[in-house]
């Protein structure tokens, strides 16, 4: 296979995977336009150069848009391989990139977000105990923060206190999002029209600050669900799902 990687020379051209329709399409622009601003902050996304969901795509922990503490880590934002792509070794190839890179750098080690048991549009636990990683630490919500030490002696990362008791103090169904899921430009306005529909209490937070997302109450950031301040779920809804999850 062979790899591309997309930086601000070409991010124009180069499709990135999680969202592969023209520039003009509202999930392509917001995903392209925020990846843009974070190249300058050491972003790197890496992809295969066939069209289909097959990319690393991660930046130093400092700079990670979640509420972590990982000084001199490397974050995986996103680790995706599917349909086709799966079983060819295609995810290894990727993490022996940003691993090869990450020590170029000078970087402690990887983290990523997972959970016990595998959860949408987390890594799946069982790869990364495959290749290593550990667990270093654990939200009350179930979600964990793993890591890949290059050194014994590395100090293991940790969530903030907001991301270790996800919680809000507002009632009604509260979403936390950022335009780092391409998804939630076409999906979000769908969901808030569906609630209003639905005559149900909706609002949605959108951060667009990596200091707001280092201290949102969820240690996922691209999509936090809430119902009356407890945590439901980091699952992107669409109308459909929206509707049986207020009717269950």
């Amino acid at each position: 296979m062979e790899y591309i990687r997309v930086t601000k020379d070409n991010i124009d051209k180069e499709h990135i995977c999680c969202a592969i329709s023209n520039n003009k399409d509202i999930q392509v622009s917001s995903k392209k336009a925020w990846l843009s601003e974070r190249f300058d902050e050491g972003l790197v996304f890496l992809k295969s150069v066939e069209r289909g969901k097959c990319f690393i795509e991660y930046i130093p922990a400092e700079n990670a848009w979640n509420p972590i503490s990982a000084d001199g880590y490397m974050y995986i934002d996103c680790l995706w391989v599917s349909g086709s792509f799966k079983g060819h070794g295609y995810s290894n190839d990727l993490l022996a990139a940003c691993i090869e890179d990450s020590k170029e750098k000078g970087k402690k080690g990887l983290c990523i977000l997972s959970a016990a048991k595998k959860k949408p549009f987390l890594a799946d636990p069982k790869y990364l105990k495959y290749k290593g990683f550990k667990v270093c630490d654990e939200s009350e919500n179930g979600i964990q923060l793993w890591y890949l030490p290059f050194d014994d002696d590395a100090q293991p990362p940790e969530f903030k206190e907001c991301a270790k008791h996800p919680h809000t103090d507002k009632s009604g169904y509260v979403l936390y999002y950022t335009d780092q899921c391409p998804f939630n430009a076409k999906y979000v306005p769908i969901v808030e029209k569906t609630a209003r529909e639905l005559n149900v209490e909706f609002c949605a937070y959108h951060i667009q600050s990596r200091e707001e997302a280092q201290n949102a109450p969820s240690p996922i950031t691209t999509y936090a669900l809430f119902l009356d301040g407890v945590y439901i779920t980091n699952e992107q809804m669409n109308d459909k799902k929206f509707a049986k999850l207020v009717s269950a």
